[in-house]
């Protein structure tokens, strides 16, 4: 006759008591906004701008609160909102392109709770990428959610896009447009010069610029200034241009330096600006987005070596 195992009863109930407790910790949530039993993605109809469309939305509902008290766990991080927005980027042009898509999310009253961009990169002539965007955490105390829509769209030939963080041209070098900064009325964008390959890469002088309209085609009437000197001095006094060369990792850094004065007159918007490290080099078209009023100038400071 086979003996029962004694300790089989035991083992399984501390197990099942585990399992419970488990389960009622992920239950129980962080409490904060958005979180809750994930609801099945609202479909939408909106015409998007350039291509650039929401498809969906997925919003979780709340979760019921606890019927009993739970343990505090301390110091919990704040939680993902769980919100996100399906979109897709349909090429209607000839030409691959590199699309820059900045998704807002808003309350009922249409007001932003959240903007989140997104590269899609190299999307072919007719062709469509579809993807997604988080929210992620939002604000203790945000108004909820309720819709997403596409704020803005900026493309550029695929093979004039600026090199992903990580990737290194063929040419050995990136070249980039930072954020920028503005006060004032005053805007300055950095753009900069990264030694990627395995080369020394030298440059003396200014940028060379080619600014561009919403068609990708040059705008006329707008003087580029060697210089900031007659638009500021707020961006430090002019320097004459040095040579400057970089070793593999090393970094070149100029800036765009305009006001968005507007007195009579048309202003100007230059959504592009082509970009040649110097003469000769790759272009590689950045989207500062300069908004030049009626001042017809934009000033460029050479290349100088960054400082940590």
């Amino acid at each position: 006759m086979r003996r029962p195992a004694p300790l089989l009863l035991p083992a399984l109930a501390a197990a099942l008591l585990l399992s419970a407790c488990g389960t009622e910790r992920a239950d129980t949530g962080t409490g904060g906004p958005g979180e809750g039993t994930p609801s099945s993605a609202t479909q939408v109809t909106d015409p998007g701008i350039d291509g650039v469309r929401i498809t969906s939305v997925t919003i979780p509902s709340p979760s019921p609160s606890p019927e009993r008290s739970v343990s505090v766990v301390p110091d919990r991080l704040p939680a993902d909102s769980g919100i996100s927005a399906a979109y897709e980027v349909t090429n209607q042009g000839t030409e691959a392109m590199t699309y820059t898509i900045s998704v807002t999310f808003t309350n009922s009253a249409g007001e932003s709770m959240g903007n989140k961009r997104e590269t899609v990169r190299a999307v072919g002539a007719g062709k469509t990428v579809r993807g997604t965007v988080r929210l992620g955490v939002v604000a203790p105390g945000s108004s909820s959610v309720t819709r997403a829509v596409v704020s803005d769209v900026t493309k550029v030939p695929a093979d004039e896009a600026p090199a992903e963080t990580g990737d290194c041209p063929a040419s050995g070098v990136r070249v980039f447009a930072d954020e920028g900064d503005a006060a004032m009325g005053l805007r300055v964008v950095g753009l900069h010069l990264q030694n990627c390959g395995t080369r020394d890469y030298s440059v003396h002088g200014y940028p060379l610029l080619e600014l561009l309209d919403d068609n990708r085609e040059p705008v006329d009437g707008v003087q580029i200034l060697k210089g900031s000197g007659e638009i500021t001095t707020g961006a430090g006094p002019d320097e004459a241009p040095e040579p400057v060369t970089l070793k593999p990792g090393e970094t070149a850094l100029a800036s765009l330096v305009w006001r968005n004065t507007t007195q009579s007159g048309t202003a100007v918007n230059v959504p592009y600006v082509r970009v040649r490290a110097k003469e000769g080099a790759d272009p590689v078209v950045v989207t500062p987005g300069l908004d030049l009023g009626t001042t017809g100038k934009l000033g460029v400071r050479p290349w100088k070596r960054a400082t940590e």
